[in-house]
């Protein structure tokens, strides 16, 4: 009898267990966030592309919840820092995709943190372009598990690794995997596709955030064969000119530039339809959320169902994205909603579903999405939203917009302008931005226009932007660490140039250092290696044709400031590729 009632017991008990890790699981859905780079609205079949070959996509975006007015930032580092912290780029520091301005705050709060505090696994897979370096890389913000490029994108100066492969960049890449350089064979989105499927498979009994970020269809337009010979002997000039509001003509480049994003858009439809087949196989599709976006309009000139404009615009081009939210346990209704929503809407959503804590002591811009999936009868109407894009601060009234209430003002203009200056669209009739109302319609623009000037005088002043972002040098969290140019300030537009200004803004260790200075081409004998950090000038002469300098054993004090190296040479300041620093005591 006793043993009858222990065995009773047990099953009671085992019971309870299950029990309660089917409530822990509703309580803390798993996360898939996929996101990614340059993919436009118009770059899907779903969105009237009939060229573009994306049947995974298209068939999750029907059985989701699909916000067919959904935004972003004109570029990728303000929207990721927008879509990670559920604030404008703004306040987070971020105010460019390179220029010593695509270094997140490390005092942000990002959505890897606050799951990660809620008991959630963590990993990111692909593009981060919100700091290199210690203290805002992904393993700094929150990820348990990273395996990333650098800077923008593969190929590009920021990213040591793969800049030197050119061409090639994309294939048997070096990435960064928990903060070290390892060798990998195969395509960039196949890698970081099949490396989130472990992630998941490895995690599966526990909740986790798997944040997919994939750098195609960025430049290089680097394709794999199969995939470009889909596209080979296609014209994707008919379908963009079936919807071409602007009259704009596709050239030859155009032409051939689409094929690939074409192809690369495909390759990524097809990962897609492995991590999804994987969450099925898994048996968690219930209690997954999986979101699909992109992070900006497309680079090139292509179809793009017939919005105004591409990357780095204002216009509903350049901002208007696609984005799908399926979550089974929630709701198994597809629906369209046509609400205005934004990237940074999609922390305090996941906040929501996930039964996490949303940070209390900042001012987070986004609003959760639950209601509006829940089709509760919520009244947005009285939300704006505001977008700009110059290169390394915002300039007032230049390429700068505000939309609230289906309105949209269009600044391409003087800080001084006059009101007949700016431009005004009526979105509900007028999604195209062609028609300017701006002369009829002087009361809603002005309103607009305060609103605007409200939000940018706030922005402007964030402390995260008056205060740079630093990049700490000693750390044992990151000892060597090298700075790369996609982080560098200095002159406007610095990149690949060899005669330019550039520095860093860091925060030094007290201690003794090595330096590699690391040269895109030889640099001459005659010359001295300069490193100036604030008023501390150490130099060295040099007397061979070399690419790589070395200072080292070079004493410093703890201090906050600039390093500024240099090669001088006949009166001229060559600026290092890279930088190698190691504290050596």
């Amino acid at each position: 009898m006793l043993l009858n009632k222990f065995k009773f017991l047990l099953i009671v008990l085992a019971c309870l267990v299950s029990a309660r890790g089917v409530a822990q699981n509703k309580k803390h859905p798993n996360v898939v966030l996929i996101i990614t780079d340059d993919q436009g609205y118009g770059d899907l079949g779903i969105t009237g592309n009939s060229i573009v070959k994306t049947p995974v996509i298209d068939r999750f975006a029907k059985q989701s919840i699909q916000f067919s007015n959904f935004h972003v930032s004109p570029v990728c580092a303000p929207t990721r820092s927008s879509l990670m912290t559920g604030r404008y780029s703004l306040r987070t520091g971020i105010r460019d995709t390179y220029n010593g301005g695509a270094t997140m705050a490390s005092s942000e709060i990002t959505i890897a943190e606050i799951l990660k505090h809620a008991g959630y696994a963590t990993g990111l897979f692909g593009k981060w372009h919100l700091g290199d370096n210690f203290p805002s890389r992904p393993m700094d913000q929150g990820f348990d598990e990273t395996l990333m490029h650098l800077s923008g994108g593969m190929g590009q100066v920021g990213d040591v690794s793969t800049y030197f492969q050119k061409d090639s960049s994309y294939f048997n890449p070096v990435l960064w995997k928990n903060g070290k350089q390892e060798s990998y064979s195969g395509y960039c989105s196949d890698i970081f596709a099949a490396n989130a499927i472990k992630f998941i498979e490895k995690n599966k009994d526990n909740p986790f955030f798997c944040y997919l970020s994939f750098n195609a269809p960025h430049t290089p337009l680097q394709v794999p064969d199969k995939y470009y010979q889909m596209y080979k002997n296609v014209d994707p000039s008919v379908e963009f000119d079936k919807n071409n509001p602007m009259y704009l003509k596709m050239s030859e480049k155009d032409k051939e530039d689409a094929r690939k994003v074409y192809g690369m858009v495909s390759n990524i439809d097809d990962n897609i339809g492995k991590l999804l087949q994987k969450i099925t196989d898994l048996g968690i599709e219930e209690e997954t959320i999986v979101l699909f976006m992109t992070d900006n309009g497309p680079q090139q000139l292509r179809f793009t169902a017939g919005l105004r404009d591409k990357k780095g615009s204002v216009y509903n081009g350049g901002t208007r994205v696609p984005f799908f939210l399926k979550y089974p346990a929630l709701t198994k209704e597809s629906k369209v909603i046509e609400t205005m929503a934004a990237h940074f809407d999609i922390l305090p959503t996941l906040t929501e579903l996930c039964h996490a804590d949303l940070p209390t002591d900042r001012k987070i811009d986004g609003k959760s999405l639950l209601p509006l999936i829940k089709g509760k009868n919520t009244d947005w109407s009285d939300r704006a939203l505001f977008s700009y894009w110059t290169r390394k601060y915002p300039e007032l009234y230049t390429s700068m917009a505000i939309q609230k209430s289906g309105y949209k003002l269009v600044g391409q203009t003087n800080y001084n302008a006059s009101i007949d200056d700016f431009e005004l669209y009526n979105l509900k009739n007028d999604v195209h931005e062609l028609n300017n109302i701006v002369k009829t319609n002087k009361e809603i623009a002005w309103k607009l226009k305060n609103e605007l000037d409200i939000i940018y005088h706030e922005l402007i002043l964030s402390e995260n932007l008056i205060k740079h972002p630093v990049t700490t040098i000693g750390s044992k969290m990151e000892n060597p660490l090298i700075l790369n140019r996609n982080d560098a300030d200095g002159s406007r537009g610095l990149w690949d140039q060899e005669l330019i200004f550039g520095k860093w803004n860091v925060s030094i260790l007290k201690g003794k250092y090595n330096f590699k200075f690391k040269f895109i081409k030889p640099i001459s004998a005659g010359g001295a290696m300069y490193l100036e950090t604030n008023s501390i000038i150490n130099q060295m002469k040099n007397d061979t044709n070399t690419d790589l300098i070395e200072m080292k054993n070079i004493t410093l004090p703890e201090l906050n400031g600039e390093l500024i190296p240099y090669y001088l040479i006949k009166g001229k300041m060559i600026l290092p590729f890279s930088v190698e620093i190691e504290k050596i005591d």
